[in-house]
């Protein structure tokens, strides 16, 4: 919990106590700069070989006795310093201000549990006090992982230093993989560097999970509650069985009605909500018929319902043929939930965006999964290749990590974009002031200057500046019949070229080769608006 003094936030002082003999992360996920690498971050029980075994074997002789040791240390540890929190085992916190009021000190506390744990015959535990349960984590970590008997056991952290212990340690031990791997491409690799950023524009950036993230990298706690985990994922997955069963998407979804209603209102009781979800089809056969679907808020039992409709609907011809005589089974599992109140309508301007989603949802579910699109700007070099529609409601990350847009895309259109892509680009004439049409040389220029351009359905118009042409090669590296002419200096290359006309309408042409007869020409890519 974080108060504010003033106008200056800070975070309530924490006691950690870490056992390195019972945590399995010691050694696999402590890094060499002693803290604890992502996946193994605050909140999280770490699941290696050590635990499914003990030695690593994999057998469950080892989880017994290791957990059953940790829980006879929280229980002595309880009787020293009441209310430790185990965070994952090997790991417990608390709040230090009991402990120090009694104790006469944060240090002498701290000291009390390391004196008991050597007791309990843990030689290297280790215990720390900083402001925030994430700081007190890291310190506590820090240098855990190193047999060195003269290595303090106590670490305290004075409030006013806890950024500068937090500043040098890797961004990912308060960040999520991913969002790490991101950081680390913008330059980013330490909590000093993340914390700088501005926490308005983190929030925007990365929403709620950075923003709690760049808390933690400042010494604060989240402000937004961590989301549930795996476990309590599982405990929400529900199955519904159909005798006889269904072969129509119709049936099939008004049967799922009732089902999709309690599915929701059973995570609302616990005041979570779903934003992504993986839905089962199993036929009378014992096969397999899965999808995951996401939502850019969150599901509601009609978008549920929808969801089962339009799987249905979209299996491919060979899946229908082979699910017997229909569908025996619907299991619906939520692969990400959160807290409602994380998606709760703001006090202002939030109106708009939920009629729209509304309104869209419902024309969703007339036309069909994909009779609505959002778009979404890809990386590529042709401005048909850069445009992709992605069906409401599903994220628009998956293409663009696919082919990100920061490139490198060599000869792609920088600057200006065309407002019109045609998607089947229209062949034009570009004509010089002969009438010819206008070529490209064996130096990539201009073979004349161009005077009119002829567009299909209209009259030719004036062209009253161009720029130079700029080449475009794309699998260059193939080979091939065009690869041998070497008399050609641009075979197999197409060209840009952007025109002004005398009306002040401008255009995107391309000279490239005709697929049928092989002969260069210009077609129009776009059109600037």
């Amino acid at each position: 919990m974080s108060r504010t003094s003033g106008t200056h936030e800070t975070a309530d002082r924490v006691l950690a106590l870490h056992l390195p003999e019972l945590d399995d992360t010691v050694g696999s996920g402590i890094s060499e700069r002693g803290g604890i690498q992502p996946g193994t971050g605050p909140g999280r029980i770490a699941h290696s070989g050590t635990e499914r075994g003990g030695d690593g074997d994999g057998s469950s002789a080892g989880v017994e006795p290791r957990t059953r040791r940790w829980e006879h240390a929280l229980e002595a540890i309880d009787a020293v310093v009441p209310g430790m929190e185990p965070l994952r085992i090997g790991l417990c916190a608390a709040r230090a201000r009991g402990p120090a009021r009694y104790y006469g000190g944060e240090t002498a506390a701290a000291e009390s549990l390391v004196a008991l744990a050597a007791d309990l015959g843990y030689a290297r535990a280790r215990a720390a006090v900083a402001s925030g349960r994430f700081a007190a984590e890291q310190a506590a970590c820090t240098g855990s992982a190193l047999d060195d008997p003269a290595a303090p056991r106590v670490r305290v952290v004075p409030e006013t230093l806890t950024a500068d212990f937090l500043s040098p340690l890797p961004v990912g031990l308060a960040t999520d993989p991913e969002l790490a791997e991101v950081l680390a491409g913008l330059g980013i690799l330490t909590l000093g560097a993340f914390a700088a950023l501005p926490e308005g524009a983190v929030l925007e950036r990365f929403g709620t999970t950075g923003s709690n993230a760049h808390r933690l990298a400042r010494g604060l706690d989240p402000k937004h509650a961590p989301p549930p985990s795996a476990a309590a994922r599982r405990r929400f997955c529900t199955a519904l069985d159909f005798e006889p069963p269904l072969d129509d998407a119709e049936r099939l979804a008004f049967a799922c009605r009732a089902h999709a209603e309690g599915f929701i209102d059973e995570l609302a009781g616990y005041g979570l909500v779903c934003t992504e979800l993986r839905i089962e089809f199993i036929d009378d056969r014992g096969a397999r018929h899965e999808r995951q679907w996401a939502h850019p808020s969150r599901f509601t039992d009609a978008d549920v319902v929808n969801r089962i409709r339009w799987q249905a609907a979209g299996m491919h011809p060979h899946e229908i043929e082979r699910s017997g005589s229909g569908i025996a089974e619907i299991r619906l599992t939520p692969v990400r939930i959160a807290h409602a109140a994380d998606h709760e309508p703001g006090l202002w301007s939030d109106a708009p965006n939920e009629r729209i989603h509304h309104h869209l949802t419902r024309v969703q579910g007339l036309l069909g999964y994909r009779g609505v699109g959002t778009g979404e700007l890809l990386g590529g070099r042709l401005s048909a290749d850069r445009q992709h529609l992605v069906p409401w409601g599903v994220p628009t990350r998956g293409a663009a990590h696919a082919r990100p847009r920061a490139g490198p895309w060599p000869g792609r259109l920088d600057g200006a974009l065309p407002s019109t892509v045609f998607a089947d680009p229209p062949r034009v004439r570009l004509l010089d002031r002969e009438g010819c049409t206008v070529r490209i040389d064996r130096e990539e220029l201009l073979g004349a200057d161009p005077a009119r351009l002829q567009r299909p359905g209209s009259d030719a118009s004036a062209v009253e500046a161009w720029s130079a042409p700029w080449p475009l090669r794309e699998r260059w590296w193939a080979g091939g019949e065009d690869a041998s002419r070497t008399k050609a200096a641009h075979s197999g290359a197409r060209f840009r070229l952007q025109v002004l006309l005398e009306g002040g309408e401008a255009w995107l042409l391309r000279c490239e080769q005709s697929p049928t007869d092989r002969s260069w020409g210009w077609v129009a890519e776009g059109r600037y608006d």
